[in-house]
């Protein structure tokens, strides 16, 4: 009993030293921009870096505030959240159903495959051009720009995720006969959820790089046209506003996929 006791003592304390550790990166990851954003406070109102290029955060988040305000952010930031939301849909779906078909059929993943590798390296905003020739200079351009952006890494992790399931479910289910429908649907998505999940959280970071760029050529709004815009006008404060947005919206998306990922896959 005593050392029953014991062990029970031992494993409260190791639990608690582990509470704190996490604790402390809580902390730490919390503390890190905060600190950082005070520092640059205290350099511009000391004057020890140029504060036409870097002004303090509190007047960029007195900007903030007056175009909350004003509603002129409000219409940049919906416009450019609509735009991501249908690239990235465009995009996903489309790669995520190709590289399941590339990750099961060996045909198909030998006939896609060097289009896929060949295309990949050349970046969809050199692209631009000639989407914009083809879709305009309207949402639709932009939109396309985003999904091809996106394709590319969601069709690779989803083809890998595929290939690396391990091979006694396919004999298993092959044994019992199982359909295509059922290979499709019940092995090879289950299965490459983990990697394909990778790439789907390597798309959104791509989509939100490439929503600015895009949105600096030929459009009228748009969270990139407002730092281009602002930048061309010298006007940094809101140039910073965009920049921010851009921030906040790639960590919540990453939260917000990263949620998903523990729902759908409790086991990692």
């Amino acid at each position: 009993m005593k050392i029953s006791h014991k062990a029970v003592e031992v494993e409260q304390q190791e639990w608690k030293k582990r509470r704190l550790k996490e604790r402390m990166k809580q902390m730490l990851t919390i503390a890190s921009p905060i600190i950082l954003l005070l520092v640059w406070e205290c350099l511009s109102r000391t004057n020890l870096i140029d504060v036409r290029f870097f002004p303090p955060p509190t007047k960029i988040i007195g900007t903030l505030f007056s175009m909350i305000y004003s509603g002129e952010l409000f219409h940049h930031m919906w416009v450019s959240l609509y735009r991501i939301f249908c690239g990235f849909l465009l995009g996903a779906i489309p790669g995520i159903v190709i590289g399941l078909l590339m990750g099961l059929y060996s045909p198909i993943r030998h006939s896609i495959s060097p289009i896929v590798m060949a295309l990949m390296p050349i970046p969809t905003l050199a692209l631009l051009p000639i989407i914009i020739i083809l879709f305009g200079i309207g949402d639709f351009s932009k939109v396309v720009t985003i999904a091809g952006s996106v394709f590319f890494p969601v069709v690779i992790n989803t083809t890998a995720g595929v290939i690396n399931i391990d091979s006694i479910y396919l004999d298993v289910a092959k044994n019992y006969g199982a359909s295509s429908k059922d290979f499709f649907f019940k092995i090879a998505l289950p299965g490459s959820l983990p990697v394909m999940m990778e790439g789907i959280q390597m798309g959104q970071a791509i989509a939100l790089l490439t929503i600015v760029a895009a949105e600096m050529m030929g459009a009228t709004s748009g969270i990139g046209y407002l730092i281009w815009t602002s930048y061309k006008a010298f006007m940094l404060q809101e140039m910073f506003v965009g920049l921010i947005l851009i921030s906040f919206f790639g960590y919540l998306f990453s939260l917000l996929l990263r949620f998903i990922q523990k729902k759908i896959l409790p086991w990692r």
